[in-house]
């Protein structure tokens, strides 16, 4: 099994603004550095080779990554332990506090590529269940033998 997640952010700017230009211009290297990181399986792209205009959501301002892992350890290495984790030291600056869940992760077949509907239904039930093997966050980290054993 893999590990899927997705993650999702409300802009405070559009796109195009001078406020979050840092932002926008370090998708690509961020995105490479994903690419490059070990554990990296696959990564949701638009035609620009990011997932920003993929509209997930009713709400135009709310962008989203999702991406497929080796396992959980190779993700939070990516996420925590490169260049990735200053971005996400300076989120504040760039997006508004997503009061709810503002991610998910779920375990998926080593054969299969998770579609938008698909992370969006995951975090739907995230935010309506809490952590289970189905939808869980980090806080909970289930294994994928512990999805396999809750029958899902």
């Amino acid at each position: 099994m893999h590990l899927a997640q997705l993650n999702i952010a409300k802009a405070k700017y559009s796109l195009e603004a001078p406020e979050i230009k840092e932002f926008v211009d370090n998708l690509e290297p961020v995105n490479n550095l994903a690419e490059s990181s070990e554990g990296f399986i696959w990564r949701l792209k638009d035609e620009d080779g990011d997932a920003t205009s993929i509209q997930a959501f009713s709400d135009p301002d709310i962008i989203v990554n999702m991406s497929v892992w080796s396992s959980t350890d190779t993700l939070k290495n990516f996420m925590f332990r490169t260049h990735h984790r200053n971005f996400l030291r300076r989120k504040k600056e760039w997006f508004h506090n997503i009061p709810e869940d503002s991610y998910v992760l779920w375990w998926v077949p080593v054969d299969h590529v998770p579609t938008i509907e698909e992370a969006v239904e995951k975090l739907d039930f995230l935010r309506s269940n809490g952590d289970t093997p189905y939808a869980f966050t980090f806080k909970s980290n289930f294994s994928a033998s512990e999805f396999i054993e809750s029958n899902f």
